[in-house]
C-alpha cells in the first residue's frame, strides 16, 4: 500500500532497509511512515505525487520518509481530529488535504486546537456551473447566463416554475460532505444579503438544496448525463471534476460555465496532523515538496489549477473555459464559515406537532369561506414543504374535544413517510385530514390547555438531532374554560429548557386575534407569531419560522 514501495527487505545483521528493490541504502532504522488523508477528488493526484516523492529517498533525522495517501471524506477526518467516536478513521492521519480551508477552520473551532497554523495550498479549482454541451447551447440561445440566483427555488426568483430557457434544477453538493457545497451556501448567502427577507430566501435555498444535494461530484455529473428525470439539469462542482468526467468520450460532453457574478475558488490545503514530532516533521517536508515544480505539474495534469491559482490545468480541453474566472471577492473566509454555520442550523430535519383549532371561532367567515377551510388549505400547502426526514403529528383542539382534555390526537408524532398503524403513511393521513377536519360551531376554544399539553408532549418526545417545534394553527383566542394566560406563561418559563428547546410557532387566521397574549406565549419559547388571511401565505410563514433557527437562541421576539 505504500506508494512507490515495491519491496521491503530487512537485513537482520545490519538492519539495512532497501526500497524499490533498487538496493539504495536509506537508513539503518525503519522509515518514517506518513499517512496522508486526502479529499476524494484530489487524492489520485496526491498519490502520484507521493510516488514521485518516495522515489527521492528524502530523509528526516537520518530516516527515510515514505508517504502513503488514502481517499478520505473531509467530514470523516474532521470527526477523527476532534475526538468524535462515531464515523471516524481507525488511526489519526499524519497529514490532511481537505477540499476547502473551511474544514480546517471548522476543525480548530470544534476542538482540534493542536493543528499548526500556516497550512499550504496544494491545488485550486474554481466552482463552475456544469451541464451538457447541448443544454449550454440552448441556454446561450435563450440568453440565459449562469448566475448564483439559480440555486434558489423559482418562487424566490419571482416565478412559480423555471422558464424553458432556464435550468429546471441546479443541484448542489452536500455542504456537510463537500467543500463545493460549503462555498455554494456562502455564495447564496452573499447574493441575498442580510435581513428577514434574506433569511427566508436562504431558508428556501437550504430546503431546496437538501432535496437535490448529492454526496460527491462524480454522482452529480453522472446525473447530468441521465436524460430520464431532469430535462435541463445544471450542477455546481469544481472545474477539475468536469475535466475528470470528460476523460470518458461522449457525444454530448459536460461543459463548465462561469457564473456572471464571479465564482469562488476551492483550495486544497495541506495541514500537518501528526502527533509524533518526528512524523510531523516528515509530514511538513512532504507538504513543502508538494509546492514545488514537480508536484505542481502533477496536479495541473490532473485538471487542477496551481496552488497559487496563477496557472491553469495542463491540456484543459475545450469543455473548460479558456479564460480565468472572475472571483467573487465579497465572499471572505469568515463569510464561508458563517454560511456553514447557517446550513448546520437550517439543514437538520424537523420534529413537529401540529395543533389545529376546530373551535367555534374557526367556523367564522374569512374571505368568503370559513377560517378552518382557509387554514386547512394552508396546511395542505405547508405539508409539501416538509421532506421525508420530518417527524410530524396532528391534534385538533376545542372545548371537550377528546373528552375533558380539550384535544384529540389524530396522528401520533413520528416519521412522516412511515405509517403510524396499518399501511397508510403519516403524510397521506395528514393530507387526508386537511380535507376532512371541520370546525365545531358550538364549542369554545381550549387554546391555552392545548398549547400546554402539546408543549409538554414535544418536550417529552424531544429529538436531539432535529429541530423541535409546536405549530399552532388557530383563530387566536382562548375562551377561559381552563388554564389562563398567566398560568400558561409561568409553566412555559419554568419548563422551557434552552439546551432542549421546543419552539412554539403560532399561525393565526382572521381578525380578532389576541396578538398581545400570543406574542408573550411565543416569546417564552423563542418562537414566533404570524397572522394570515390566505392559504398561499403559508409558504412565507413557514420560511420565516424556519429562518429563526439562524438566530437561535438570541432571536428577538417577532410577530
Amino acid at each position: 500500500m505504500l506508494a512507490g514501495l515495491t519491496a521491503v527487505a530487512i537485513v537482520a545483521a545490519g538492519l539495512v532497509v532497501i526500497f524499490g528493490g533498487g538496493g539504495v541504502l536509506c537508513s539503518t532504522r525503519e522509515p518514517l511512515l506518513v499517512d496522508v488523508a486526502a479529499a476524494v477528488d484530489v487524492a489520485p493526484a496526491v498519490m502520484r505525487a507521493a510516488d514521485r516523492f518516495n522515489g527521492t529517498k528524502t530523509a528526516v533525522g537520518g530516516r527515510c520518509v515514505l508517504v502513503q495517501v488514502t481517499e478520505q471524506p473531509p467530514a470523516t477526518v474532521l470527526r477523527t481530529l476532534i475526538g468524535d467516536r462515531a464515523g471516524v478513521l481507525a488511526e489519526r492521519p499524519d497529514g490532511w488535504i481537505a477540499d476547502s480551508s473551511a474544514w480546517i477552520r471548522l476543525a480548530r473551532q470544534q476542538g482540534a486546537s493542536s493543528l499548526p497554523a500556516g497550512e499550504s495550498v496544494v491545488a485550486t479549482s474554481p466552482l463552475v456551473f456544469a451541464t451538457r454541451a447541448s443544454l449550454a447551447q440552448r441556454f446561450s440561445v435563450g440568453k440565459t447566463e449562469m448566475n448564483w440566483r439559480m440555486v434558489f427555488p423559482s418562487t424566490v426568483r419571482g416565478r412559480l416554475t423555471p422558464t424553458a430557457d432556464e435550468p429546471d434544477v441546479v443541484r448542489v453538493p452536500d455542504p456537510s460532505l463537500a467543500g463545493a457545497g460549503i462555498a455554494t451556501v456562502a455564495a447564496a448567502r452573499d447574493v441575498v444579503g442580510t435581513g428577514p427577507d434574506a433569511d427566508k430566501a436562504l431558508t428556501a435555498f437550504v430546503r431546496w438544496a437538501q432535496a437535490g444535494s448529492a454526496p460527491d461530484y462524480r454522482s452529480m455529473l453522472a446525473a447530468v448525463d441521465d436524460h430520464t428525470f431532469w430535462q435541463r439539469p445544471v450542477v455546481i462542482v469544481p472545474e477539475q471534476s468536469v475535466w475528470q468526467h470528460n476523460l470518458r468520450p461522449s457525444a454530448d460532453p459536460v461543459v463548465a460555465l462561469h457564473p456572471r457574478e464571479g465564482t469562488i475558488n476551492l483550495d486544497y490545503p495541506y495541514v500537518v496532523t501528526a502527533a509524533d514530532p518526528d512524523v510531523a516533521e516528515a509530514s511538513t517536508v512532504f507538504a513543502d515538496w508538494l509546492k514545488g515544480a514537480q508536484a505542481q505539474e502533477i496536479v495541473r495534469r490532473a485538471g487542477f489549477r496551481s496552488g497559487d491559482g496563477t496557472q491553469g490545468p495542463i491540456s484543459p480541453g475545450p469543455q473548460l473555459p479558456s479564460t480565468a474566472p472572475k472571483t467573487r471577492s465579497s465572499v471572505s473566509p469568515q463569510d464561508i464559515d458563517e454560511a456553514l454555520r447557517a446550513w448546520s442550523r437550517l439543514a437538520p430535519p424537523t420534529n413537529i406537532l401540529v395543533l389545529a383549532d376546530t373551535s367555534k371561532h374557526m367556523a367564522e367567515p374569512l374571505n368568503g369561506r370559513t377560517r378552518v377551510s382557509v387554514a386547512l388549505d394552508a396546511a395542505k400547502i405547508g405539508l409539501r414543504l416538509f421532506p421525508d426526514s420530518t417527524h410530524m403529528g396532528l391534534w385538533e383542539f376545542a372545548d371537550k374535544v377528546g373528552g375533558i382534555k380539550g384535544y384529540r390526537q389524530h396522528v401520533g408524532l413520528g416519521p412522516i413517510n412511515e405509517p403510524e398503524t396499518g399501511q397508510v403513511i403519516r403524510r397521506s393521513r395528514l393530507d387526508q385530514l386537511t380535507a376532512t377536519i371541520t370546525a365545531h360551531p358550538g364549542r369554545d376554544s381550549s387554546l391555552y390547555d392545548a398549547i400546554l399539553s402539546g408543549f409538554r408532549t414535544m418536550t417529552s418526545d424531544y429529538r436531539e438531532e432535529m429541530n423541535n417545534a409546536l405549530l399552532v394553527i388557530t383563530a387566536g383566542r382562548d375562551d377561559g374554560k381552563g388554564t389562563n394566560l398567566t398560568q400558561l406563561l409561568d409553566r412555559l418559563r419554568q419548563e422551557w429548557n434552552p439546551d432542549r428547546p421546543v419552539q412554539i410557532i403560532v399561525i393565526a387566521f382572521g381578525k380578532g386575534v389576541d396578538r398581545a397574549g400570543l406574542s408573550r406565549i411565543t416569546a417564552a419559547t423563542n418562537g414566533s407569531l404570524h397572522e394570515a388571511e390566505e392559504p398561499g401565505e403559508i409558504i412565507d410563514v413557514f420560511l420565516a419560522a424556519l429562518a429563526r433557527r439562524l438566530c437561535h437562541p438570541t432571536c428577538k421576539p417577532t410577530a
